[in-house]
């Protein structure tokens, strides 16, 4: 599993890696630009809004949004990648922190709108991921919606299938979405629902019950 110095490393070259990875539908970034339009267009539907970024790294979505006129509040651990994010978003808010340890108390301490998270929550475990998403919707102005767009599957079947596929490419280091065991474990709090994008991606919105 990459770390922040990792990620440091990576982050000239790593929205490149991304499209190319998605421009041949491969595994882990297949449906990549699907997801972050689908994103765009549900949170611009609801005119200006204020935003978090869970794990924002370069920033590629979260410009598109800053442009739209939403405020922008964003997290990640790598300080490289956050550099070349807060170079397009001058305005925007910024926090260097591990998200695996929760959110900085100055974040936790806003309402926002929406919360976005892309490629980044599969560094939790599941049950980190479900306690993560439970801990985070006191950030909700009434109405809001977290949103998560990953690598992500409908059932445990699907995901076995494509790890099978992908072979000795498969990252054994990553906790990837399956969405009807998470629905399953969040079923008190919230309601779900998940569109896939392609056969290793798709979005999840959660609104609180």
């Amino acid at each position: 599993m990459l770390d922040n110095h990792g990620f440091n490393i990576w982050a000239d070259g790593y929205d490149e890696s991304v499209e190319i990875t998605d421009n041949d539908n491969e595994y882990p970034f297949a449906g990549y630009k699907n997801i972050m339009n689908a994103i765009y267009g549900t949170i611009m539907s609801k005119g200006v809004s204020k935003v978090l970024d869970i794990g924002v790294g370069t920033g590629v979505l979260a410009k598109k949004l800053y442009d739209g006129g939403n405020d922008i509040t964003a997290v990640d651990f790598s300080e490289k990648m956050l550099s070349i994010a807060a170079a397009k978003m001058p305005k925007a808010k910024f926090h260097e922190f591990d998200f695996t340890k929760g959110l900085p108390a100055e974040v936790l301490s806003q309402k926002y709108d929406f919360i976005v998270s892309t490629y980044a929550l599969h560094h939790l475990t599941d049950d980190e991921k479900i306690a993560f998403i439970r801990a985070i919707f006191c950030c909700l102005n009434e109405g809001g919606v977290i949103i998560i767009g990953d690598v992500s599957f409908q059932s445990r079947e699907g995901l076995e299938r494509c790890k099978e596929l992908c072979g000795d490419e498969w990252d054994d280091d990553e906790f990837y979405f399956v969405f009807s065991e998470l629905q399953q474990a969040l079923k008190d709090v919230c309601k779900m629902e998940y569109h896939q994008f392609s056969h290793c991606g798709g979005v999840m919105e959660i609104h609180s019950l």
